[in-house]
């Protein structure tokens, strides 16, 4: 798996923080994979949630981030796919936790509920939380299949 590269998506709703995103992760040394979308043309959400599972099951990245109106559409989308732990995040704290406790790989951030500054935080919160690991977090992530 590629875990240096970040994959990225989003709807036509998320893709203006999407487009910050990228440029953020980029300027911080992180190879980021953009798998749309890529305007504001009217796209679907669980379209993009799939390209984001597709690109991490199959090793292309090793994290990601989505991004639609409210996260919550985006983030069950994703969550469909097996070996895809993805988490509603508002704040760098649920970001922390995320990564920390439920050992997370893709963080979902709602454009229209957070603004650039929350989801920088956010986002760079999530990549550079470990898991915390130990019998009690990792029973309890194998039980999610």
């Amino acid at each position: 798996m590629s875990s240096a590269v970040i994959a990225i998506a989003a709807d036509h709703a998320g893709f203006g923080l999407k487009q910050e995103l990228c440029a953020l992760l980029t300027d911080r040394g992180f190879e980021v994979l953009d798998l749309g979308t890529d305007g504001l043309e009217s796209v679907d959400y669980p379209d993009f949630a799939d390209k984001m599972a597709q690109a991490i099951n199959q090793g292309h990245a090793g994290r990601g981030v989505l991004v639609c109106g409210s996260g919550i559409g985006i983030g069950i989308a994703a969550n469909r796919f097996p070996g895809i732990r993805a988490a509603t995040c508002t704040d760098a704290t649920m970001a922390r936790l995320a990564r920390a406790h439920n050992d997370a790989n893709v963080i979902s951030l709602g454009s229209r509920i957070i603004g650039f500054e929350t989801a920088r935080d956010c986002v760079l919160t999530f990549l550079a939380t470990p898991f915390d690991g130990g019998e009690r977090h990792q029973r309890r992530i194998d039980k999610l299949g």
